[in-house]
C-alpha cells in the first residue's frame, strides 16, 4: 500500500480542491478496512475518490482520501449467470475492454469511460436509454466497507435494503471495494448521427425516443440547430468509423477545433454566438456500426464545468422551450451545447430516475469561463420542474429539496443513520444534501 501527506488534490474540472490529512491506496479488501478502522481511531473523515469527474465536491476531505488506483481488474466472470465482478478502482475504459476480450459487453453506458466503476455508479452515472438504465441500475451485488470496519456484501437477496441504496450511495453509507455487473453476449449498434432543427426535435421527440433504443441530441444555444443521435442494435456486419474519418471528427473537429472555439469565446464573448453557428454545422451526417462501447463512449478532451438536472420525461419540451428563451433574453453567451439524454424509472433509492421515467438536460461552460449566471438561470427552470440534479455535477441544492423530489429519501438517511452514525463518511458536501 502506498500513502502521502498533504498534498492538494484537484478534481478533473480543476473546480475543486482539497487537501487531506492523509492519502492511501490500499492493495487489498483487508488493507482498505484496516485504513478505515485506523481514520476513526484518529478522529479523522473518510473520503473514496476514483478519477474526479465529480464537479461537485462529493469526494473532498481533510481526513483520509482513499484512491483505489491498487483495486483494479476482474475478479470474476460468470457466464451461467452471466455476471462479471470487478475491483471498484477499475476504469471503466478497462472494464469495456476486458468485457469485449470476453466476448461480452454492459447493455448500456455513459460517453465517458475514464471514471472507476464505483466512482461512475456512485453518483449515477448514465448514458441514455428507451429501456435500458443507468449503469448502476446493472448492478447485480456489491462489497462494502461499512464505518465499523466490517465487509458487507450485499444483492437483492442478501441485504436487499442495503443494496436498494448502495448502488447510488454517494460515498455515505461506506467505500465500495467491488461491483457485480450484469452483462450479456457482445452485440453490435449502429448509430446514426445528423443535424436537425430544434423546433423539429422538440415537435418529434416523443416519436424520437419510441422509435431507437438510445436517442440522444445536443442542443447549440444562440442557434436553432441541434445534432441528434440514434443507437439501434444491428446484425451487422461491423462498419467503423474509418480512421482517418473518426480522427477528423471525433478528434479534429469535436476537440481540436472546438478547443480553439472555445479559447476564443472565453477571451471574447461576443464572438460567441458566431462560432455557434459554425460548430453546429461543423459536423455532417454519418453511419457506422461497432460494438457498444466503440458506439456509446467518445473522447473528451476539452475541459468543462458541467450541471445536469433529470425532469419528468414529459416535462422535457416544456423545459427546453423555457431554457432556450432565457438564453435568448439573457446577456449569456454560451459556447458549449446543451445535452439532452433520456432513462426509463429504475428502482434504486436515490437514482435521479428512481420511480419515474427521466429526461436528462445538461449545461455546460469551458473551464475558466464565468459559469454561475448561466447555471444559476437554468436552475431556476429545472427545479420549477422537481428536476433531480446529477450528484457529480454543480448543483444549490440541499437536503430540504431532496426531501421533497425523492420520495424515498427518508428511507436513504434512516440507512446512512444504521450503516455510519459517527458519520465517518461525512463531508460538507454531504453535510449539505444530505443533512446532518
Amino acid at each position: 500500500m502506498s500513502s502521502a501527506r498533504n498534498s492538494t488534490w484537484r478534481n478533473w474540472g480543476g473546480n475543486v480542491s482539497a487537501r487531506p490529512a492523509r492519502e492511501v491506496a490500499p492493495a487489498s479488501v483487508e488493507e482498505l478496512a484496516a485504513e478505515v478502522r485506523r481514520a476513526a481511531e484518529d478522529g479523522l473523515k473518510v473520503k473514496a475518490v476514483g478519477t474526479g469527474h465529480s464537479f461537485t465536491s462529493i469526494a473532498a476531505t481533510d481526513g483520509v482520501l482513499i484512491r483505489p488506483r491498487l483495486l483494479t481488474g476482474i475478479r470474476g466472470v460468470d457466464r451461467e449467470a452471466m455476471t462479471v465482478t470487478v475491483e471498484a478502482g477499475t476504469p471503466l475504459k478497462r472494464l469495456n475492454a476486458a468485457l469485449a476480450r470476453e466476448g461480452l459487453s454492459l447493455t448500456n453506458m455513459g460517453d465517458i469511460m475514464e471514471q472507476t466503476v464505483s466512482g461512475a455508479t456512485s453518483t449515477g452515472t448514465h448514458g441514455t436509454g428507451r429501456e435500458s438504465a443507468s449503469i448502476a441500475a446493472q448492478i447485480r451485488g456489491l462489497e462494502l466497507v461499512t464505518a465499523d470496519g466490517s465487509v458487507l456484501t450485499c444483492s437483492e437477496k442478501e441485504n436487499p435494503e442495503v443494496f436498494a441504496a448502495a448502488r447510488i450511495g454517494l460515498g455515505a453509507l461506506g467505500v465500495v471495494t467491488a461491483i457485480t455487473f450484469a452483462v450479456e453476449p457482445l452485440f453490435l449498434l449502429t448509430a446514426r448521427e445528423e443535424p436537425m432543427p430544434f423546433d423539429r426535435v422538440i415537435a418529434e421527440f416523443d416519436q424520437l425516443w419510441a422509435e431507437n433504443e438510445h436517442f440522444e441530441f445536443y442542443w447549440f444555444p444562440h442557434t436553432g440547430n441541434t445534432n441528434t443521435k440514434r443507437n439501434n442494435r444491428s446484425a451487422g456486419p461491423e462498419r467503423p468509423v474509418g480512421r482517418l474519418a473518426g480522427w477528423f471528427e471525433d478528434e479534429f473537429l469535436s476537440n481540436g477545433v472546438f478547443q480553439v472555439a472555445q479559447w476564443v469565446g472565453r477571451a471574447a464573448p461576443a464572438t460567441v454566438p458566431a462560432i455557434a453557428r459554425v460548430s453546429s454545422k461543423a459536423l455532417s451526417a454519418r453511419t457506422y456500426t461497432d460494438i457498444p462501447y466503440q458506439v456509446f463512449t467518445s473522447p473528451r478532451r476539452v475541459r468543462f464545468v458541467e450541471m445536469e438536472y433529470a425532469v419528468p420525461r414529459a416535462a422535457l419540451a416544456d423545459t427546453l422551450r423555457e431554457l432556450r428563451t432565457m438564453v435568448d433574453r439573457s446577456r449569456l453567451r454560451v459556447s458549449f451545447p446543451v445535452e439532452v439524454r433520456t432513462a426509463p424509472a429504475d428502482d434504486i433509492t436515490l437514482s435521479t430516475a428512481s420511480g419515474r421515467d427521466s429526461a436528462y438536460i445538461a449545461v455546460h461552460m469551458f473551464r475558466g469561463t464565468p459559469y454561475q449566471a448561466y447555471f444559476t438561470a437554468a436552475e431556476r427552470i429545472l427545479t420549477a420542474h422537481e428536476g433531480r440534479p446529477h450528484w457529480g455535477k454543480v448543483h444549490t441544492r440541499d437536503a430540504a429539496y431532496f426531501s421533497g423530489v425523492y420520495p424515498r429519501f427518508a428511507e436513504f438517511t434512516a440507512l446512512r443513520d444504521r450503516l455510519d452514525p459517527e458519520r465517518l463518511f461525512q463531508n460538507d458536501y454531504l453535510r449539505r444534501v444530505l443533512g446532518a
